[in-house]
Order: structure tokens, then C-alpha cells, then sequence
């Protein structure tokens, strides 16, 4: 057990709150670039994941989340964490997983490309899939979460 009382390992986040003014026009630009660096970011992690760079174990639900925002209010940490997080789904909603927009635009792509629709039947399928997919990969963050904190 470390000395703050946290068993096994976390990643050490320290987010720094400095506070600087910005213009109306410096805010656009630097919110800009700051949401599109944190898709980017994630985009490589993403990437490291698939590529075995990272552990599958290194992947957080709803609990490792509420662990990064932390015990004590900051209204800067919380605006933070919630523009990650609708950035990164927002990415995550244009991957071409069926029953995701990202899977919509994959099967309208595939009915330009070839000139026909696909079945009904095999639409129905595609989105079983998907929804068994985005289920399976809900329960596993939650239990991966669950096994960090009592590991």
C-alpha cells in the first residue's frame, strides 16, 4: 500500500490549473487546438493498444474516470475531463462499428461504391453485432475497474 493509501498501480495524473487570460479569439483557437490534441492523443493510444504497446488493463469504465476526477470538487478538472470525454466519443461514434454513425456511413459508403443496398437481414446482423461488441467492451472497462480496485 503507498503512502496515499491506494493499492496497485494508477496512472499519476496531475492535471495543473494555471490560470490564464485569454482573448475571445485566443480561447477559440486554443479550445480548438486543445480538443483536437486530445483526439489526437487518444488516436495514438488507441493505436498502442492494438499494436500490444499497452495493456489491455490499462483501459478504464466509469469508475477509473470518477478515480482521475478525484475526491475534492474543481470546477476546472470537471470541465476538462467532460471535453475529453465527448471528444473522445465523439471519435469513437465515427468508428465503422455497426449500430455506432460510424457504421451508417460505412454501409452508405458501400451502397455508392456498389450501386445496391445491403439486405435488411444482413443489417439487422451488422447491428447485433455491433451492440454485442460496444456491450462486451462496457463490461469489460467496468470489470477491468472493478478488478484494479480490489487487486
Amino acid at each position: 500500500m503507498s503512502k496515499d493509501g491506494t493499492i496497485g498501480f494508477y496512472p499519476n495524473l496531475k492535471i495543473n490549473s494555471e490560470h490564464i487570460d485569454y482573448t475571445l479569439q485566443e480561447s477559440i483557437n486554443k479550445g480548438t487546438r486543445d480538443a483536437f490534441a486530445s483526439v489526437i492523443n487518444n488516436i495514438k493510444g488507441f493505436g498502442k493498444i492494438f499494436r500490444g504497446e499497452v495493456s489491455l488493463d490499462s483501459l478504464s469504465g466509469p469508475i477509473g474516470i470518477a478515480q482521475i476526477f478525484g475526491t475534492e470538487w474543481n470546477w476546472y478538472r470537471f470541465w476538462l475531463i467532460t471535453a475529453i470525454l465527448s471528444m473522445w466519443l465523439a471519435f469513437l461514434n465515427f468508428l465503422p462499428i455497426p449500430a455506432l454513425d460510424g457504421g451508417h456511413v460505412m454501409f452508405l459508403m458501400f451502397e455508392i461504391v456498389s450501386g445496391r443496398k445491403p439486405s435488411d437481414k444482413f443489417l439487422q446482423y451488422a447491428q447485433t453485432v455491433g451492440i454485442v461488441l460496444l456491450l462486451g467492451l462496457m463490461v469489460f472497462v467496468i470489470f477491468n475497474d472493478i478488478f484494479k480496485m480490489v487487486f
